[in-house]
């Protein structure tokens, strides 16, 4: 089984201990990571905050299994409870457990160190791998399969909207061209063509394929609209005092995230309005002034903390039953982003 101590190095673990744990003070507190992974911050969590239990939830059915035996090593395992489920289920989860208010939700979006280093999984364009990129490998979606199969407008709209790729139609193009007669079943092969469309003149800073990549594991594993979905949620089953912590590590899941806080952070009245009722107050608390990022030395000790954006905000008061029941009603990428972008 995969050493858990020596692949996994969490991101700004101090500052999410930080923000996390004063939430989690009053006995039979909850928190629940909505992306377990190894457990790296859960585990540091647990430690911060005696009196309170966790519930992890993941895709993977492997990091669920090195979870649990990081938590039996450190002896934590008593206020710990794993469950398999993507994170857009998390009220179901809730229900499933007998909870219905929690402490503290906290969200490290993107991949793990575990779908990282384990070079088969094709989420790296660093390595020859299939083309698989599923965080659930139950799950039959794969990479390979929306290359083969999306046709050229679809495939121009995932690299242009997950990937904002400048070059997207040209990639598209060639991709269904090449398609015909021989099939793209590997990560060097996806790599190879990239590097063979975009002009040497016009490249970003690093792998040309480094935007492809990221949008076909966005568009496999519905990544956007999975959040956007799932923070109403959070929200709707956080108790008042209670805490949401997310680290994005790209643009788009942090613009997603933004987005769905600023809509509790702000008056919800007409900006003429002589006298704000109470009710329309703002019912969150901003915790991180903006986003959080690494700093020089968390990047060289770990450059997966690079590109972070770490926000956080405080439940102050009930949530107003129409914020409540636009929550209930959900939410997908596109939405929420049209949604920030009116407030």
């Amino acid at each position: 089984m995969t050493d858990v101590t020596t692949i996994h190095q969490p991101v700004l673990l101090r500052d999410c201990v930080d923000l996390v744990a004063p939430a989690l003070a009053k006995p039979g507190s909850i928190a629940v990571d909505c992306t377990l992974g190894l457990a790296g911050h859960s585990t540091a969590f647990l430690k911060a905050s005696p009196n309170a239990r966790l519930i992890g939830i993941d895709r993977d059915t492997e990091a669920l299994a090195l979870a649990m035996k990081r938590m039996e090593m450190d002896g934590l395992a008593d206020r710990f409870t794993p469950v398999h489920a993507a994170f857009d289920d998390f009220s179901q989860v809730l229900s499933d457990q007998g909870v219905d208010k929690v402490n503290a939700v906290f969200m490290d979006l993107g991949l793990s160190s575990l779908q990282i280093d384990e070079t088969e999984r094709g989420f790296s364009y660093s390595h020859d791998a299939p083309l698989d990129m599923r965080m659930d490998v139950t799950q039959p979606l794969t990479a390979e399969q929306v290359l083969a199969e999306y046709s050229f407008a679809d495939l121009v709209r995932i690299f242009r909207t997950y990937g904002e790729e400048r070059f997207s139609k040209q990639i598209a193009r060639e991709i269904v061209r090449r398609r015909e007669t021989e099939p793209l079943t590997t990560s060097g092969q996806l790599n190879r063509l990239v590097d063979e469309v975009v002009p040497q003149a016009h490249r970003p800073a690093g792998n040309p394929a480094k935007r492809v990549f990221q949008a076909l594991r966005i568009e496999v594993n519905g990544e956007l609209d999975k959040l956007a979905g799932t923070l109403p949620q959070i929200a709707n089953h956080l108790a008042v005092g209670g805490r949401l912590v997310v680290e994005s590590y790209h643009s788009l899941e942090d613009k997603t995230v933004k987005a769905f806080m600023n809509q509790g952070l702000k008056v919800d009245a007409p900006a003429d309005m002589p006298v704000v009722p109470p009710d329309m107050m703002p019912f969150f608390k901003e915790l991180t002034r903006g986003a959080i990022k690494a700093d020089a030395e968390e990047i060289a000790n770990n450059p997966r903390s690079a590109s972070v954006r770490l926000r956080a905000v405080e439940l102050t008061r009930p949530i107003p039953a129409r914020w409540r029941k636009r929550f209930d009603q959900g939410a997908d990428y596109a939405s929420m982003t049209r949604q920030g972008r009116r407030d």
